[in-house]
C-alpha cells in the first residue's frame, strides 16, 4: 500500500540555521591565554543499537485480493473448500457461481498483489499496529517478520478517521516494541523511522522532529519530520532515541508521489486510544454533538467582537442533535469544550470524538458579544463508512470535467440522503490523479462545486464544466467536500486533456 500522500492548501516556507556559539571565557592578568575550542563538538547520533533493539519487532506487510478471470474483483464467491470441490465435480454438479469445466487453479478466481506496507509487533503473543490505508478492503494479509516467517494475519479492527488498524497473527514469543510518550516528544530530536519503503524491507531511515501539533486535515494532529518517509514506510513505527515508539509513519507531503522532505507521523498515544478500543470490540466508538463547523478569520474576530481568531464556527446545526436540543445556533462561535478552550477549529472533533457517548459536557459559545454556556448529552458518532473498490467499479463512468478533476460520482439515494440528513451533494466512487493526491476518497460527499450546489451527478459535470471554461481554464476549482461529519474546501488542479 502506498504511502498516503496529502497537498497543503498553502505554500509552505521552510528555512533552517544552525547557530554555533562560541563562549567568552575571561583572563587572568599576566597569565597565558590558552586555546579554547569556539565550540563544544557534538557528535551524530549513532543509531545501530537502537536498529538491533527495535529492527525485529517492525514486520512487513503485503495484502492480496481476489480477482476472477475477468479481472473484476470476487467478493461474493463461497468459499469451498478442496474436499467439496472434488466431490461436486466427481459427479458432474457444477460448482456454484462458476461455469462447467472451471474450478480451482484454473483461473476463474485468483489472488493477485494489491500493496504493500509496514508494521510493528505490540505484544509477544501476535497482535500488530499499522495504518488503516494500508490494509483496507484486502481480502487477504500477510505478514512478514524480520526473521522471514510469514504468517496470514486476521484483522482485528481498523480505523478510517485516525487510519489506525490492528491486525493479529498466530505466533507467541514475538520480539515487541516499547510505547513512548508522544507529549514529551520535542522539536529538534532525532527520530528513526523502519519500514518497507518501495517493498526493500527493513530500511532505517532518520532526522529530526520539526514541528508538532500539524494539522493536515485529518482528525489527528500529527508529528512532522525531516525523516525520509516513501510509499511502503505507512504504518511503520517512528522510534526515539530511546528505543521508543512516538508515531506511526502515516503520510508525506510531496508533489511527485516521493518524498520531498517532509512526513507526517500519528502520535502513538492517540493511536494506542484508538488500538484499545479495536481489541476490544472490533472498533472505535466517538462522541458528536451533531454541528458543521468552519474556521474563524481574523477578520470575522475583530469584527464580532471575539478579539482573535479562535474557536469553531457553527455553519449548520443537525436537526436533532445534541448541539440543537442544548441550544446551539448556526453562526455561533463555540469556543470551549468542557472547559477545554478551541484554539483551531479541528480541536473540537478532537475533543467531542475523545468524549464518552452519553455523558454530560458543556459548550461555551459566543454569540452576539456575549458568551454562554450550554449543556448538552454526547451522542455516538455512527461509523464512517467509505465507498469501497466493488461500488467504485458499478459506480458511474468519468466525463470529460470529472476525468479532469481524477473523480467518478454517483447520485445519492433517497435512503442514503434520509440517513446523511441532506437533500443536496454526489458521492464519489472512483478517485486517481488531482483527486487522489489531495486525499479525497470513495465515500466522500460533493455538496458544491465552485460555490454551486449540486445534487446529482449531472448538476456536478454542469457545475465543474463552468468551473473551467473561459477565463477560469486551467485555474482551481474549490469543491465543498463531507466526510462524516466533517465539511471542508478542497483546491483541485484539473489535469490537462
Amino acid at each position: 500500500m502506498l504511502t498516503r500522500v496529502i497537498q497543503q492548501r498553502s505554500a509552505v516556507a521552510l528555512a533552517a540555521a544552525a547557530i554555533v556559539g562560541a563562549s567568552a571565557l575571561a583572563l587572568l592578568p599576566h597569565e597565558p591565554a590558552q586555546a579554547q575550542p569556539a565550540a563544544v563538538a557534538r557528535g551524530l547520533p549513532d543509531f545501530t543499537d537502537l536498529v538491533e533493539q527495535v529492527g525485529p519487532a517492525v514486520v512487513n506487510i503485503r495484502t492480496l485480493e481476489r480477482v476472477s478471470s475477468g479481472g473484476r474483483r470476487s467478493r461474493t464467491l463461497p468459499q469451498i473448500d478442496e474436499e467439496t470441490e472434488d466431490m461436486l465435480r466427481r459427479f458432474g454438479i457444477p460448482l456454484p457461481n462458476m461455469p462447467r469445466g472451471q474450478g480451482r487453479g484454473q483461473g476463474f478466481e485468483r489472488e493477485v498483489p494489491r500493496g504493500m506496507g509496514s508494521g510493528f509487533i505490540l505484544t509477544p503473543d501476535g497482535y500488530v499496529m499499522t495504518n488503516h490505508h494500508v490494509v483496507d478492503e484486502a481480502d487477504e494479509i500477510i505478514v512478514t517478520l524480520s526473521d522471514k516467517r510469514e504468517f496470514k494475519a486476521k484483522l482485528i479492527g481498523a480505523d478510517e478517521r485516525t487510519d489506525v488498524a490492528v491486525l493479529k497473527i498466530d505466533a507467541s514469543g514475538l520480539p515487541a516494541v516499547k510505547i513512548g510518550d508522544a507529549s514529551r516528544v520535542r522539536v529538534g530530536e532525532w527520530v528513526m523511522a523502519i519500514g518497507s519503503p518501495f517493498g526493500l524491507e527493513s530500511t532505517v531511515t532518520a532526522g529530526i522532529v520539526s514541528a508538532k501539533q500539524r494539522d493536515t486535515g485529518s482528525y489527528l494532529p500529527f508529528i512532522q519530520t525531516d525523516v525520509a518517509v516513501n510509499p511502503g514506510n505507512s504504518g511503520g513505527p517512528l522510534i526515539n532515541l530511546r528505543g521508543e515508539v512516538v508515531g506511526i509513519n502515516s503520510q508525506i507531503y510531496s508533489r511527485s508521489g516521493g518524498f520531498m522532505g517532509i512526513s507526517f507521523a500519528i502520535p502513538i498515544d492517540e493511536a494506542m486510544k484508538v488500538s484499545e478500543q479495536l481489541r476490544a470490540t472490533g472498533h472505535v466508538t466517538r462522541g458528536r454533538i451533531g454541528v458543521q463547523i468552519g474556521e474563524v478569520s481574523r477578520e470575522v474576530a475583530e469584527s464580532i467582537g471575539l478579539g482573535k481568531a479562535q474557536g469553531a464556527l457553527v455553519s449548520h446545526v443537525q436537526s436533532g442533535s445534541p448541539a440543537e436540543k442544548a441550544g446551539v445556533r448556526a453562526g455561533d462561535i463555540i469556543t470551549r469544550f468542557d472547559g477545554q478552550p478551541i484554539e483551531k477549529v479541528s480541536d473540537l472533533p478532537r475533543m467531542v470524538g475523545n468524549a464518552k457517548p452519553g455523558t454530560r459536557g458543556t459548550v461555551t459559545v459566543f454569540r452576539q458579544g456575549k458568551s454562554l454556556d450550554l449543556n448538552l448529552t454526547v451522542a455516538a458518532m455512527e461509523p464512517e463508512k467509505g465507498g469501497s473498490r466493488a461500488a467504485s467499479a458499478a459506480g458511474e463512468p468519468k466525463t470529460a470535467a470529472s476525468q479532469s478533476l481524477g473523480l467518478a460520482v454517483a447520485d445519492l439515494s433517497a435512503e442514503q440522503k434520509a440517513k446523511l440528513k441532506t437533500q443536496r451533494g454526489v458521492r464519489i466512487t472512483d478517485v486517481d490523479g488531482p483527486a487522489a493526491s489531495v486525499g479525497l476518497r470513495p465515500g466522500d460527499l460533493i455538496l458544491a462545486v465552485a460555490n454551486t450546489d449540486v445534487s446529482s451527478a449531472a448538476e456536478f459535470e454542469a457545475a465543474a464544466s463552468k468551473a473551467m471554461k473561459g477565463e477560469k481554464a486551467g485555474k482551481p476549482v474549490n469543491l465543498l467536500v463531507q466526510r462524516g461529519d466533517m465539511v471542508q474546501y478542497v483546491l483541485l488542479h484539473p489535469a490537462a486533456q
